[in-house]
């Protein structure tokens, strides 16, 4: 059973429009995302799977979802974090993303999921 829980776990996460990856011309605007994800609970925790909505304001919301993040299933024991990050194209400057973070708790072998904050993906040009 799915569980959705755990105010112990907290989630920060920062964007980064990639000026010198993206190519407008081409319609292809490349964003970085890095994430924090610390364990501020009492028992050792897994992160198992994500689930990502990518909104882009040229196309149709896409879904991911896969095992762990950036090819890893990290345990965080109590007050440890995990740092990462990875990369978003949309078709246009402006987009966002959310989702949740599906963890295992492996003192009681009790799965939960922990949403992850919405963040913005805007490119430079669209703040000017």
């Amino acid at each position: 059973m799915l569980t959705d829980k755990r105010e112990d776990i907290s989630i920060e996460v920062t964007s980064r429009f990639e000026t010198d990856r993206s190519r407008p011309d081409k319609k292809y605007f490349l964003f970085s995302y890095t994430i924090v994800i610390e364990n501020k609970g009492e028992h050792p925790v897994q992160l198992l799977n994500r689930h990502w909505e990518i909104y882009d304001s040229l196309s149709p919301k896409r879904i991911v979802n896969g095992e762990g993040v950036v090819g890893e299933q990290p345990i965080l024991e109590k007050g440890q974090s995990f740092k990462y990050t990875s990369a978003c194209d949309l078709y246009s400057e402006i987009g966002k993303m959310k989702g949740y973070y599906e963890f295992k708790d492996l003192l009681s072998d009790k799965q939960f999921k922990v949403q992850i904050p919405e963040f913005e993906l805007v490119s430079l040009v669209k703040l000017n």
